[in-house]
């Protein structure tokens, strides 16, 4: 898996770092039960500071794609199909935003098409 990062991108770091990952186990690149590269590691290869990195695994987790765990790292835990879900969300919400919804408008607008 192959990460990168535009510094002068207007997306923050940490969210381009997230979206990287999350492509990569739609993509079926990265599998279940497969580890990612420790924070440190990834962070050095990037060349930016740790907590970003940081950010991105506790984004992912938040999202239920990976497990984090002290001295064990980060591993994968969601199939394509989850992956692939989450980032259709992401994209919904972002552009419900664009269009001046609230969030709670946009609760309401994905809870009456269910």
């Amino acid at each position: 898996m192959l990460v990168r990062v535009d510094s002068t991108s207007s997306v923050p770091l940490y969210s381009q770092i997230e979206r990287q990952i999350r492509r990569a186990i739609a993509d079926g690149e990265v599998h279940p039960g497969e580890r990612l590269p420790n924070a440190r590691d990834l962070a050095t290869s990037l060349d930016v500071n740790l907590q970003t990195v940081l950010r991105s695994y506790a984004g992912l987790r938040d999202e239920g794609l990976v497990e984090v765990r002290r001295r064990r790292g980060v591993t994968v835990i969601a199939t394509p199909d989850t992956a692939e879900l989450v980032d259709l969300a992401i994209r919904l919400v972002a552009s419900a935003r664009s269009y001046g919804l609230s969030d709670h408008e946009i609760h309401d607008l994905v809870e009456v098409n269910l």
